[in-house]
């Protein structure tokens, strides 16, 4: 690569010394050399040609001498390396250099082998600089791309992490959310395409800012439905709890997005949310030409159920007792022991419920009624009875009623 240097002295000479010296070198390209008279028209040669490296620069020089350029230089957002050469190489002016930023300080009469020597030493500095820089933009678009997939804070961290091993695939104890979208295969079938791509690009963008503002990762987005993760590829120790809390936080604005919809006169129906934790296999699965952070294994599968789960129960949101158990001072009470698709052992369900519901007399109502069907009570089938005929919006006790109705017995439910 050409360095094009820049030398500024006002004696006549001094250019043909100059181009002879360093002939060989302009001549192999190595160097691109200009000249100005004094720092005036050195600064109005930089503004023209700022891709100029490094200025070799006299002091004693007419209407700006080489110590006030220095100064301007060192004022300027992208500072040129500069070498000081003068006849008076007393310690006061090399000081003075030395202070105002200068990279080395030559006298004359000028050694040319020196001359050349602490170019080339400059250039190397120069070149140093350049891959600094390189690198730095680098991570500026790592982050940039990063930002797409990961909180802003972790992005970052990843963007720095030169070696990668954040994302290589590794067990981890994670949370995982799944979310998805009760009738959206009918509205994509009856919804405008203009109107669709509107609502699917604020509803995924509303959604992933709330995650983001979790610190969670967005692992997949199929569509409407968003898989996301807690403590991958950073470590959270609350991980739990802050997927509880982004769960209770999503399930909000989800709401408040179909209501907004409504409004315009399209029915965007209700997000279902499905929360677990546990072991699962997580880094980079694209190989080497494909970017895909995600997990895979039982945890992941799970939550899925979970989410699909809240159908069939009537509600929004489904979490494990894995998670109720792990999440700092959790509000919910009890579904029930699900019989999941591919598990041979029953899951302990839970829905977290927002802080006024969860101290509302209802609930201690219902886990009065949850704890007598448990024990295989009669009286279960009335207390539920009772809950549903003073609050007909509670899908789940109503789920419960109907169960007992059709001669359920226990808390134990198969589901698909």
């Amino acid at each position: 690569m050409t360095s094009t240097i820049l030398f500024v002295d006002d004696e006549p000479d001094l250019e043909a010394l100059i181009l002879q010296k360093f002939r060989r070198q302009i001549r192999d390209g190595l160097v691109a050399i200009m000249f100005a008279r004094d720092g005036v028209e050195a600064l109005e040669s930089l503004e023209q040609n700022p891709h100029v490296d490094m200025v070799v620069s006299d002091i004693n020089m007419p209407r700006m001498d080489g110590l006030s350029l220095l100064a301007k230089l060192q004022e300027a957002e992208e500072k040129k390396s500069t070498i000081i050469v003068s006849a008076y190489g007393d310690m006061s002016n090399i000081r003075t250099a030395m202070n105002r930023g200068a990279f080395d300080f030559l006298t004359k009469p000028i050694d040319f082998a020196d001359l050349e020597a602490t170019i080339q030493k400059t250039i190397r500095h120069i070149d140093m600089l350049r891959e600094v820089r390189r690198r730095q933009m680098e991570a500026e678009r790592a982050h940039a791309s990063l930002s797409r997939f990961f909180s802003p804070e972790i992005a970052r961290r990843l963007a720095a992490n030169v070696e990668g091993d954040d994302m290589e695939v590794q067990w981890r104890d994670v949370a995982t959310i799944f979310t998805d979208i009760t009738g959206f295969t009918s509205l994509v079938e009856s919804a405008a395409p203009e109107t669709l791509g509107e609502l699917l690009n604020e509803y995924v963008g509303g959604m992933t800012e709330i995650v983001f503002a979790h610190e969670g990762t967005v692992a997949k987005i199929i569509g409407d439905a968003i898989q996301v993760l807690f403590n991958a590829p950073g470590d959270q120790p609350d991980y739990a709890t802050r997927a509880v809390a982004c769960a209770h936080d999503l399930d909000a604005w989800a709401q408040d997005f179909c209501a907004r919809w409504k409004a315009r006169g399209v029915s965007f129906g209700a997000t279902r949310i499905g929360v677990h934790a546990g072991p699962a296999l997580v880094g980079n699965f694209g190989g080497n030409r494909f970017f895909d952070y995600t997990a895979y294994g039982d945890t992941i599968n799970i939550a899925a159920r979970l989410e699909a789960a809240n159908k069939h129960l009537g509600t929004r949101i489904c979490v494990s007792a894995s998670v109720a158990k792990a999440a700092e001072h959790f509000q919910g009470r009890p579904v029930g022991d699900l019989m999941l698709r591919g598990r041979s052992e029953p899951l302990r369900a839970f829905e977290p419920l927002p802080l006024e519901k969860f101290e509302a007399p209802t609930t201690a109502q219902y886990s009065e009624a949850f704890a007598k069907m448990a024990a295989g009570d009669v009286a279960a089938m009335p207390a539920f009875a009772a809950l549903v005929g003073m609050h007909a919006d509670d899908s789940l006790a109503g789920f419960h009623l109907k169960r007992l109705l059709n001669g359920a017995k226990g808390i134990r439910m198969q589901l698909e």
